[in-house]
């Protein structure tokens, strides 16, 4: 019976090996992880930060001992594996207790290291009250801060992005004061401007300040930090959190000749298999094809993670399965504001030399006269030749989520704007209008020949 080796035990190597075990009953499987939490909701935790989700234990999906009792995975926590192999087929990993080298051999090996919040080389980084958020443990140190030093009332975010903004709203529901400093013209590059729009005056309608086209300089402080410098200015700050976002964890990879892709993530085929056939990759580390795009991405997501997590212990197991690729599908709340996107925006659009028109309209999530109907904003791209829609985005105060969702599975299946028209959505005063917004949209585009 063969042996398995996973390096990484959050989404996608527990879902690999969960599911290598399905299938083979009998194999050995072992799991090396760096930190001590295995397979926790990464997502959750500004929302654990703002106290809407009470403790930590309920972002933890299963423990150490519900892995080893249900699934007999051997599990070595705090394990970080140093070299791989691929000759002799064996990797060594270090103890970070101990400092104790481990070499275990394998038949097949599956990496699923992650990805690591990116920290620029700025001057103050290691000053205290100055963190990144990635894992549980940075976020029981961002709340024992909070906690322990009621003096913290000014706290400065660096990024504008994803998590930037969701820990903006954190911190606004704890009463801070919040300032968000980002180097680009926008927040949240992956929205088309005029629709990123709509999260800045969201921010600061609610007193969450926002400063665009800044560069940080360095970050000051005697011991603790004092104040964030840019090249225009200089903030007070109690608290900083860096987030302007993450890079594969592909190094051991790459030492080893596995080839890599955009970003430098690990290039893997549809079965998840490496450019050295027993070995896979899955997850944040590893690239992720773009259906629209037609080439390999990099878009690290939770759900693309488990996806491939699964997919790559299908195969390890001796089954056939394949991932048929991401259309860059997300979704995001700016306190009030709700924001999604999927496919193409107009930036990748351009730099694909895309011939292509969008359509933008102003609708309401349901019927008008239905009370508390809110407005929704929703723009969508299309190929100008062919009509092929090729992206949307969706800003609004409710029925985001439900809109983009139809978006995502239409450019999935590659139909045209104009088809959108002919799909039968759900309809009642309550939840739509007679005609869905994105019909509405489409219905709009028929102008544009």
């Amino acid at each position: 019976m063969s042996k398995y080796v996973i390096i990484g035990g959050d989404a996608a190597g527990m879902s690999a090996a969960t599911q290598i075990r399905r299938l083979q009953p009998d194999a050995e499987i072992v799991v090396f992880e760096k930190g001590e939490i295995l397979s926790y909701a990464q997502c959750g935790l500004p929302y654990y930060i703002a106290g809407l989700v009470p403790t930590a234990e309920d972002l933890i999906a299963r423990t150490k001992e519900q892995f080893e009792e249900k699934y007999k995975i051997t599990i070595h926590l705090k394990h970080e594996v140093t070299f791989i192999d691929p000759v002799s087929n064996h990797v060594t990993a270090l103890a970070l207790d101990n400092q104790e080298e481990v070499v275990t051999n394998y038949d097949y090996l599956l990496i699923a290291t992650g990805g690591e919040a990116i920290v620029p080389p700025w001057k103050g980084t290691d000053l205290d009250g100055v963190t990144v958020l990635k894992t549980i443990p940075d976020a029981n140190r961002i709340l024992k801060w909070l906690d322990e030093r009621k003096e913290i009332q000014k706290v400065v975010i660096i990024g504008g992005g994803y998590i930037g903004l969701e820990m903006a709203e954190a911190f606004h529901i704890r009463g801070k004061e919040v300032q968000i400093i980002d180097i680009a013209d926008q927040l949240n590059a992956s929205f088309d401007p005029e629709m990123a729009e709509h999260a800045k005056t969201e921010l600061e309608k609610q007193g969450i300040k926002v400063s665009l086209q800044e560069e940080v300089k360095e970050i000051k402080g005697e011991g603790r930090v004092q104040s964030v410098v840019t090249d225009k200015g200089e903030y007070s700050a109690d608290l900083v959190v860096i987030s302007i976002g993450i890079r594969p964890n592909s190094e051991i990879a790459k030492q080893a000749g596995i080839e890599l892709g955009p970003r430098n993530a690990i290039r893997v085929n549809s079965r998840m298999q490496t450019n050295i056939e027993n070995i896979y990759a899955a997850g944040d580390c590893a690239t992720h094809y773009h259906l629209v795009k037609q080439q390999d991405d990099y878009i690290p997501l939770g759900t693309t993670a488990n996806k491939q997590g699964r997919i790559a212990g299908t195969n390890l197991g001796g089954r056939n399965a394949e991932f048929k690729g991401i259309v860059g599908t997300a979704v995001m709340k700016v306190l009030d504001l709700e924001m999604a996107r999927t496919g193409l925006n107009e930036k990748e659009a351009k730099a694909l030399n895309i011939d292509y028109e969008t359509v933008t309209i102003k609708s309401r999530h349901h019927a008008t006269y239905y009370p508390n109907a809110e407005r929704l904003f929703i723009k969508l791209i299309f190929k100008k030749d062919d009509r092929t829609l090729l992206g949307g985005q969706v800003v609004g105060y409710a029925g985001v989520d439900k809109r983009i969702d139809v978006l995502a599975m239409a450019i999935t299946f590659g139909m045209k704007i104009d088809e959108l028209q002919d799909l039968d959505l759900s309809y009642a005063p309550p939840f739509n209008g007679v005609w869905d917004p994105v019909q509405q949209a489409s219905r709009v585009a028929e102008k544009v020949k």
